[in-house]
C-alpha cells in the first residue's frame, strides 16, 4: 500500500493487469489485510474483479497458491506485490503457450544478482537453472526472476501442502524434475521493473516512476 505516483502499489498492479485483460484477480493477504480489502473492495472501481484470499500463518510465495487449487483450472498469471512493473502480460502469456510450458517466468538484468532468484537457460529460453539469492561467488547470471510468472494448473503437482517457497524449493525441483520451465526476457526499454526491498529502494522507484508516465 505504499505509494507511488500517487497511487498504492498493488493499484499501479491492479491496473497493469486490466490493462493487459486479466479482470478476474485473487489477491493474497496476510499483515493488515483489512486496509487492502478495504481500499480495493470487489475491485469494480478499477475494472476488474477481486476476491481475496486470507493466510492467517505464512505459507510462502508457492504455498499460499494452495487455497486455490480449485479456483486456477486454465492459465493464471501469478505477480509478486512489491513490484512496479511495465512488463507486457499478454506477450508473457502468448510465448509461455509457444513453448507449451508448465510456467514461464519474465526475467530482466540486474546488476545485483544477489538480492534476487537467478536463472541461466539454453537456446530456446528453457531454464536449465535456477538459484533464489545467491551469494557473490555463486553468481552465474545477471538475469534474474521478476516476480511475475505464467502458469499451468499442473504446477499445483510441484506445490507440497504446506510452507513451500517458489524461488527456494518449488521452481528448482520441477527444473531437476525435467518440467518446461521457461523464461520471457523483458526487454529493459518498453519492459522495465522497480522493487522495494528498502527505503533506499523506495525513493529511487517514486523518483524512476515519473519517467514511465
Amino acid at each position: 500500500m505504499l505509494t507511488v505516483a500517487g497511487k498504492p502499489l498493488l493499484e499501479h498492479n491492479v491496473r497493469l493487469l486490466a490493462r493487459f485483460g486479466f479482470t478476474d484477480i485473487v489477491m493474497n493477504t496476510h499483515y493488515r489485510a483489512q486496509s487492502i480489502e478495504t481500499y480495493f473492495g470487489d475491485g469494480s472501481a478499477f475494472g476488474v474483479k477481486i476476491s481475496y484470499s486470507r493466510e492467517p500463518e505464512l505459507l510462502g510465495t508457492a504455498g499460499a497458491l494452495n487455497p486455490l487449487r480449485g479456483e486456477l483450472s486454465s492459465t493464471f498469471l501469478v505477480l509478486y506485490g512489491d513490484n512496479l512493473t511495465s512488463c507486457n502480460l499478454q506477450a508473457l502469456v502468448d510465448h509461455h503457450r509457444s513453448k507449451d510450458a508448465l510456467a514461464t517466468l519474465a526475467i530482466f538484468r540486474r546488476e545485483n544478482a544477489t538480492a534476487a532468484g537467478i536463472v541461466s537457460t539454453d537456446g530456446d529460453d528453457r531454464i536449465e537453472r535456477f538459484l533464489e539469492k545467491p551469494a557473490r561467488d555463486q553468481i552465474f547470471s545477471s538475469w534474474v526472476n521478476a516476480g511475475i510468472m505464467a502458469c499451468e494448473p499442473g504446477i499445483f503437482d510441484g506445490i507440497p501442502a504446506g510452507f513451500s517457497d517458489f524461488g527456494r524449493n518449488v521452481l528448482p525441483e520441477l527444473i531437476r524434475a525435467g518440467r518446461r520451465i521457461f523464461a520471457y526476457r523483458m526487454d529493459g526499454e518498453n519492459e522495465r521493473l522497480l522493487w522495494i526491498d528498502s527505503l533506499e529502494d523506495y525513493e529511487r522507484t517514486k523518483a524512476a516512476v515519473q519517467q514511465w508516465t
